[in-house]
């Protein structure tokens, strides 16, 4: 059986792969929701509170042109932690290299 965590994880990354940003923003984050995009790209950096994340979730649609694709491989849950490991696929690997 899936954690709690795990299954809210799920459900908000489909919300974003169907691009609901108002599902996102009103179901899924916390007030103080915090994403870290890795590496030293134009876009890695710590985002913390919604309209944070959200602004990068629509920058990153907007540098790869709409061709972003992400593929959620596993989710990692428990009482004090949830991740999602995520591989994203686009045509502009220019920019995040």
């Amino acid at each position: 059986m899936a954690h709690p965590s795990e299954d809210l994880l799920r459900e908000g990354f489909a919300a974003l792969e169907r691009g609901d940003m108002d599902a996102l923003r009103n179901q899924f984050f916390a007030a103080d929701v915090r994403w870290h995009a890795p590496g030293r790209s134009l876009i890695s950096g710590d985002y913390e509170g919604i309209e944070q994340v959200l602004q990068f979730f629509a920058r990153l649609f907007e540098l790869t042109g709409g061709t972003l694709s992400l593929e959620l491989h596993d989710v990692l849950a428990n009482d004090e932690h949830a991740v999602e490991l995520v591989t994203d696929l686009h045509a502009l690997d220019e920019f995040f290299s």
